[in-house]
């Protein structure tokens, strides 16, 4: 119940900072669509289009009927509230490197880098087929590494290093150098999760 609560508290005060923004320079600093006549953005977020409408905060999907989740609203909502104009840097960045990153670090590694490793440590392929699926590339890091544009300018990179009769598989993820203009530091403790969960479903893990 709490959760929720916080979740609600969250969703209505990024709905009142939404509200509040010109949706041109949204759309810009975004680098999404912004429908005037019916002032509605049209986000891409892990494979699926989402239309945002501007100042309500309504968002659906575009091709289901099927509710969009209270985390993923407000994820969206944050994105476009607060990118900024600057372009992606193509350098990387561990979550610690984020502003305040370094005192969440435990938690983002429970969310994120465990999660990794236990669902595509041992299906390293899997994670290279449904990263490239979803618009993802691979890159040249640890033994299998695959960038995933999460939305335009939240590219996020799931690296991995096999494990051996030695030692475990292990990973990381990381975020464009840029990171920090587009979203507060807390969001990105969540979107990995969300990104991998996606991947599992998909990879049928």
């Amino acid at each position: 119940m709490a959760a929720q609560i916080n979740l609600d508290t969250a969703r209505d005060f990024a709905i009142e900072q939404f509200a509040a923004k010109e949706p041109h320079s949204m759309a810009a600093n975004a680098l999404v669509v912004f429908n005037e006549q019916e002032n509605f953005f049209d986000v891409p977020f892990l494979g699926g289009t989402y239309r945002v409408f501007h100042p309500t905060g309504e968002v659906t999907r575009v091709d289901t009927s099927v509710d969009v989740p209270l985390v993923v609203r407000i994820i969206l909502l944050h994105y476009l509230a607060q990118a900024g104009p600057d372009a992606l840097s193509g350098t990387r960045i561990a979550y610690q490197s984020l502003p305040t990153g370094f005192i969440y670090v435990e938690p983002f590694t429970n969310r994120a880098i465990r999660p990794l490793v236990k669902i595509f440590g041992d299906h390293p392929d899997k994670l290279k087929e449904v990263g490239q699926q979803l618009g993802g590339k691979i890159v040249k890091l640890g033994d299998l590494a695959v960038e995933v544009p999460v939305l335009p300018k939240i590219p996020i990179t799931f690296v991995l290093w096999l494990g051996d009769d030695e030692f475990p598989a292990s990973g990381n993820v990381l975020f464009d150098g840029t990171a920090g203009s587009h979203l507060h530091t807390e969001d990105y403790a969540l979107i990995p999760g969300l990104v991998l969960w996606e991947m599992k479903r998909m990879a049928g893990l």
